[in-house]
């Protein structure tokens, strides 16, 4: 499968099961969108006539050109990753690598778009004890088996009203690396009302990553993320994320908006991120039921892509600001389990509530019917985790036959329960976005990497990109 596009206004092809990509000129991308299937040896008369604006030595030639690229496995290359019998034996092991640890189910903000329920996920309003958040650490440790590195986020709520759970799990999960050689990345996700110098401090020493929850422009923010009195929010937290990011040095961190229906303008709130001094900046659409008020309708995709274009061409060549969505390794991606199944959630990464519940992820937590077990009786239902492990881009229809899929890895489990009341039917709104966001990722490498019309980079997948996390 090859996909042809245009962004940004360049002419582009991305063959799917090799990842290359090339820049076309304007004869090459009219040959190419046409092509169906694997190329001859000769360019069809049809074509030709077809094309009838365009000489027929120079389609000769063009076709020639690219009938070169397929015999070097750049263009419709096979796909043969794994064949369709096999893609239901994925490994099902449910060797478990990342927690998303409930250490609160409160919030000091009541977001109107939070999936959470503001912050309590249906279950009350709790904060989690050390002793389940040991147990917590003390089962990840067995389920990780030989797996060395384990990630752990600090999750809400606002996990920030349980900083002395954080700071004991921490100082828990720390002392037992040495033991069962296992190396623990933390990351929290905050809103920032409850930063003081002392929680700056612990964070940037402490954490690996530092999710800041802020939604961009101040109206935009304020309108979205009022406190419990319902006063805005910007202006209290924006001066202490400011310092928390002046002192983290290298250290990865994101300011993490989302829009909505009432702010399709969006790329107006990331670059005001940018002004801010966050050069790290992802900005999500709202998903949800098609009466949710928020979320992302198929009406508002043209404004959408459009938007997304805009933002990508107004954000080329700029340093300030890395925007996490246009962020594409075209050189090379990331290994096969990965490229096929994703994020794990079920299976890899699961989430923990203040009661010690598991669930698939942080969005399952809530549903009964997903409750997976809990630490402390150890128990773990490899039926639902063998649900989530077979979700891969084989198995979901849809993604079999999308031009993204090795980009995406099949999408959100979550986001298809709750649009479609299956984890795997897509979220077609979801994929839709997706897929331009990654066509504006693509053209942006290209012309940054001044390939010129008859350029091409190779993306190549690997079995493996030796980043460690199956380690």
């Amino acid at each position: 499968m090859v996909h042809t596009f245009t962004a940004l206004g360049q002419y582009l092809a991305a063959d799917v099961n090799s990842g290359a990509v090339h820049v076309l000129d304007r004869m090459g991308y009219d040959l190419l969108s046409r092509v169906e299937g694997p190329m001859g040896e000769k360019c069809p008369q049809a074509l030709k006539e077809e094309l009838s604006q365009y000489p027929a030595q120079e389609l000769d030639e063009l076709w020639e050109e690219l009938r070169g690229l397929q015999e070097q496995g750049l263009l419709f290359s096979s796909d043969d990753y794994i064949d369709a019998d096999k893609a239901m034996a994925l490994p099902r092991q449910a060797v478990v690598k990342a927690l998303c640890l409930h250490v609160s189910h409160d919030c000091n903000l009541r977001c109107k778009y939070c999936f959470a329920s503001t912050g309590d996920f249906g279950t009350g309003r709790k904060i989690m004890d050390f002793e389940t958040a040991k147990r917590a650490i003390d089962w990840v440790v067995k389920k990780s088996g030989k797996r060395r590195n384990i990630e752990v986020d600090f999750f809400g709520g606002e996990p920030l009203m349980a900083m002395d759970t954080v700071k004991k799990t921490v100082e828990y999960a720390r002392s037992l690396e040495k033991e069962h050689d296992k190396v623990f990345r933390f990351t929290i996700t905050t809103n920032g009302v409850l930063l003081n110098d002392e929680n700056i401090e612990y964070i940037n020493r402490e954490m690996s990553n530092v999710v800041l929850s802020l939604d961009g422009r101040p109206g935009v923010n304020d309108h979205m993320r009022p406190t419990v009195n319902g006063k805005g929010s910007y202006e209290v937290i924006v001066p202490k994320f400011q310092k928390l990011v002046a002192g983290r040095g290298t250290k990865d961190y994101y300011a993490r908006g989302t829009f909505t229906r009432e702010n399709l303008d969006f790329g107006e709130d990331v670059k005001h991120l940018a002004s801010l001094g966050f050069r790290s900046v992802s900005v999500e659409p709202a998903s949800g039921p098609l009466d949710d008020p928020f979320a992302i309708k198929e009406e508002d995709l043209p404004q959408v892509k459009a938007e997304y274009e805009k933002l990508a061409g107004e954000l080329m060549g700029r340093k300030d600001v890395n925007f996490f969505h246009f962020n594409v390794d075209l050189k090379q991606g990331p290994c096969v389990i990965k490229r096929l199944r994703g994020c794990g959630a079920g299976c890899e990464y699961v989430a923990i509530t203040p009661d010690g519940d598991i669930y698939p992820c942080h969005q399952f937590v809530g549903k009964e019917e997903y409750r997976m077990g809990s630490v402390y009786d150890g128990s773990f239902d490899m039926e639902i985790s063998g649900k989530f492990a077979d979700q891969n881009i084989y198995t979901r229809p849809a993604c079999r036959e999308c031009w993204a899929r090795f980009y995406c890895s099949g999408g959100c489990s979550a986001s298809n329960l709750l649009v479609n009341g299956d984890i795997s039917q897509s979220n077609e709104v979801a994929c839709e976005m997706e897929r331009k966001r990654l066509e504006c990722a693509i053209a942006m490498k290209a012309i940054a990497a001044g390939m010129g019309e008859s350029g091409n980079t190779s993306g190549n997948y690997t079995d493996c990109n030796q980043c460690g996390d199956c380690q």
